[in-house]
């Protein structure tokens, strides 16, 4: 099966040897997005809501390029250095995604790129 990578101005630009995305028939597989400002590359504020915040929208921004959107995410990881701030993630999760609510995992790190509180990685299955 082929795969397809995903590129969209909408979202950071990869910083490494990475896709945006790959599709991979009714599978997209969504790299990790940290809060970037599309425009600028830089970090989007020390808030660490605002982070989740503009996490979300880079990921939605990458969904919508493949097709899709946040109805069709399967699962999802959440990075994060300080396990303190799930709650957050969880109440953006609620503004952002209808139930049923993709698979999640949590997972603690000891940083992450650029220093920032969160990354988030998924998974979405398009139909048709």
């Amino acid at each position: 099966m082929a795969r397809t990578p995903v590129v969209t101005k909408d979202a950071p630009g990869a910083i490494g040897a990475y896709s945006q995305a790959i599709k991979c028939g009714a599978t997209v597989y969504l790299s990790g997005q940290i809060p970037l400002v599309p425009e600028t590359m830089e970090v989007v504020s020390d808030d660490v809501r605002t982070q989740i915040v503009q996490v979300f929208d880079n990921l939605e921004a990458v969904c919508i390029a493949s097709g899709g959107s946040f109805a069709d995410v399967v699962k999802l990881n959440v990075y994060l250095p300080d396990l303190a701030h799930f709650p957050l993630v969880n109440d953006v999760m609620a503004d952002r995604f209808d139930e049923p609510y993709p698979a999640r995992a949590a997972i603690g790190v000891s940083a992450l790129p650029k220093g920032v509180a969160v990354e988030v990685e998924g998974i979405m299955h398009i139909e048709g």
